[in-house]
């Protein structure tokens, strides 16, 4: 995925205050959750096709299961084959 070339690059601020109304066990579960659909569902491309970092899944389990951040910062890479790929910035 990273030898691939480029076609648009954007910084997103994505809210996860959505994940504090599901359950404490499931907290970070949902948000890795809105991550992929608001990237997927701003980008206009499939649910499949989106690709999320493993720093970014680190970030939001950084304190643990309950305690996730109300939202995250994140750098959004289109390739030319349609795939998108969710790094931190």
């Amino acid at each position: 995925m990273a030898g691939e070339e480029l076609s648009n690059e954007l910084l997103m601020n994505i809210p996860l205050r959505k994940a504090f109304n599901s359950s404490k066990r499931r907290r970070a579960d949902t948000a890795m959750k809105i991550v992929k659909e608001t990237v997927s569902k701003f980008t206009k491309s499939d649910l499949e096709k989106v690709w999320v970092d493993s720093k970014i899944n680190e970030e939001i389990w950084k304190r643990g299961r309950f305690k996730i951040p109300s939202h995250i910062q994140v750098k959004v890479l289109k390739l030319q084959n349609d795939e998108i790929e969710v790094l931190m910035p």
